[in-house]
């Protein structure tokens, strides 16, 4: 009897056993299973047989001083990243998936309070170490200790990263509300711990760093120039999240000082690719003789992305910008309609939505089960945000913003200014005056007109255009009144909200809460998103938070364009089968015949 009762319990077990069984995959998504299979070949939307071999030339703006992108101190090279493995990579078609790379197996207990990655066996850095869970702790460990505060504020639901062999580690979790974390660890660029022995890691890099990629850093000059050279014998070259990708055999970044330099020397062929952000330009500057002649194509690709937030941002823990009437009678001076058509050649769509060009935006008012959730924070927010939906201006275009002006003024005078002698002033007689931050000589044209509407509300703006060294510093640091910025968005919003939107993440120097925003519903609301457990809870948590943030008028919205401008000199080849970002470079591949007509063509000057 004994026996028998022991028998039916060990049977009795083994559901219970494989019920709560980890899983172990290849992928993971947010949205579903992965569309693809295990040992799938390659991305489909690649060119899997595409040659290697050639350079092609990049630009940047501004400057860099060192080669480590993941602390405060120092300007990073553009490319300096890209020399580094991840344990997964996402696959540009599909929202919100990422498959394994340097990892072979993504493992998933029951319970999701860890995850754990299983690394390759052939996954080397480029001077021939093993990469190890070693490695992989490690750099957990020192970017979360000595990173940027997004790091800290990404991994704040990691307790720690434990090594359970040379190939195996797990990163245990405070709780299994972050559906997003174990793609976030995914995302992790595994440094290489020998070689950073003995070296300062939160000091600017000035030696090339060792890293696992297809790239390595080959010649560079501080400030103008960083070539990366592709490593001909990379462990990962037949990995299928690698075929068909990382095609050049040398990427070279040339640095100038603005857009307009760096438009030259792409008119001149120095620069063979080039995306286009300045609508005036696309209308206007590509009528050169290698486009008339067809050397240079220039295109204008869709995209399926959410398009995020751009705009002119306020720091609000500046007395000046505390108020909220302030700032939303700041944007109310901002005339889109005059801009878009005298501008941008009426390219672009007014942006009203953190999370514009995606479901995630809010509309209208709140209903249902957004409304539940916004019901007991009444008291701390405005009234109009349950009565009225949010909409921006609309003027005529003429530049006569009289009645986006009349409001603005009555906001100020709400919040206890007024005009004396043609000048905004407070109570104890000090002007309205700011500085707009740029660090582009190319958005001057954009805040100058600005700056003659706020005039007419007798307020002073100031604009000074500042090197890239000095813009990222006072950013960091917060030492500005108004900047651009924009604040990009995915299908899935994560824990980049904590970073973008929250008290504790406005304190942080180098953090990315650039507007200092700290609301108790905010605060409320970024976990719920974060943690959202199912698609239908993040929609109403992200429609809410969008809504609480268009409510506090942190910025002035910008615009977005739901295609990517591209101009390239003819001689790349690239994948027939369309992507949802529109264009991925790592795609596309120097193809030697039509690289041999250009230079002919170039040298008969036909």
């Amino acid at each position: 009897m004994r026996v028998l009762v022991l028998l039916l319990g060990l049977l009795a077990a083994i559901p219970l056993a494989q019920a709560q069984a980890p899983t172990r995959s290849h992928g993971i998504s947010l949205l579903g299973a992965p569309s693809l299979p295990a040992g799938f070949t390659h991305f489909p939307w690649v060119n899997p047989d595409a040659p290697k071999g050639g350079e092609v030339a990049l630009s940047a703006i501004g400057t860099f001083d060192s080669f480590n992108p993941f602390i405060v101190r120092g300007r990073p090279a553009a490319a300096a990243s890209r020399i580094y493995d991840t344990l997964l990579l996402r696959n540009a078609d599909e929202a919100e998936t990422e498959y394994a790379h340097l990892a072979s197996i993504i493992e998933i207990p029951a319970d999701r309070m860890s995850v754990t990655f299983e690394l390759r066996p052939e996954a080397r850095f480029n001077d021939g170490t093993p990469v190890t869970a070693e490695d992989v702790a490690w750099t957990f460990d020192t970017l979360r200790s000595k990173g940027r505060p997004n790091y800290q504020q990404y991994y704040a639901d990691v307790t720690e990263a434990v090594v359970e062999g040379p190939r195996r580690v797990t990163f245990r979790f405070r709780s299994n509300a972050n559906r997003e974390l174990p793609m976030i660890l995914g995302e992790l660029p595994v440094l290489p711990k020998h070689w950073w022995a003995g070296r300062e890691f939160d000091r600017p890099l000035t030696d090339p760093p060792v890293g696992s990629g297809p790239y390595r850093i080959g010649r560079f000059e501080f400030g103008r120039s960083i070539t990366l050279e592709r490593v001909p014998d990379w462990w990962g070259r037949d990995l299928p999240t690698a075929k068909g990708l990382d095609n050049f055999d040398r990427e070279r970044t040339e640095y100038f000082r603005d857009g307009t330099v760096a438009m030259e020397a792409f008119k001149a062929g120095q620069i063979d690719f080039r995306l286009e952000n300045v609508a005036k330009d696309w209308a206007t500057a590509y009528d050169f003789p290698a486009v008339q002649k067809g050397w240079v194509r220039k295109e204008q690709i869709r995209h399926h992305l959410p398009t995020g937030m751009q705009g002119w941002a306020m720091n609000s823990r500046r007395k000046l910008f505390a108020d909220p009437r302030v700032r939303e009678a700041l944007a109310l001076a901002f005339d889109f309609e005059w801009a878009n058509a005298n501008l941008f050649y009426g390219a672009y769509t007014r942006t009203e939505s953190y999370f514009s060009n995606s479901d995630l935006a809010s509309s209208g008012v709140p209903e249902g089960a957004e409304l539940a959730l916004l019901e007991p924070w009444r008291a701390r927010l405005p009234p109009e945000l349950f009565t009225t939906p949010f909409r921006l201006p609309v003027t005529d275009g003429s530049g006569n913003n009289r009645e986006g002006l009349r409001r603005a003024l009555a906001l100020l005078r709400q919040a206890g200014w007024e005009v004396k002698d043609r000048k905004l002033v407070d109570a104890q007689g000090q002007p309205f005056s700011f500085e707009i931050l740029l660090d582009e000589p190319a958005f001057e044209r954009v805040a100058l007109p600005y700056r003659q509407w706020l005039a007419r509300l007798g307020i002073e703006a100031n604009v000074r255009t500042v090197d890239a060294a000095q813009f990222q510093r006072r950013l960091d640091t917060y030492d500005y009144d108004m900047t651009m910025t924009v604040f990009g968005q995915s299908d899935s919003p994560g824990n980049e909200q904590t970073a973008f939107w929250t008290c504790a993440s406005a304190k942080q120097e180098g953090g990315d809460n650039l507007m200092g925003v700290c609301h108790p519903v905010v605060d409320a609301l970024v976990p719920l998103v974060v943690n959202a457990p199912d698609r239908a809870h993040l929609l109403t948590a992200a429609h809410a938070l969008d809504r609480v943030l268009l409510a506090g008028w942190y910025l002035v919205p910008n615009w977005h364009l739901q295609s990517v401008r591209v101009a390239s000199w003819d001689r790349f080849g690239r994948p027939d089968k369309p992507v949802r970002p529109g264009v991925v470079l790592q795609s596309w591949w120097i193809d030697p015949r039509k690289s041999a007509a250009l230079e002919a063509a170039r040298r008969a000057g036909n």
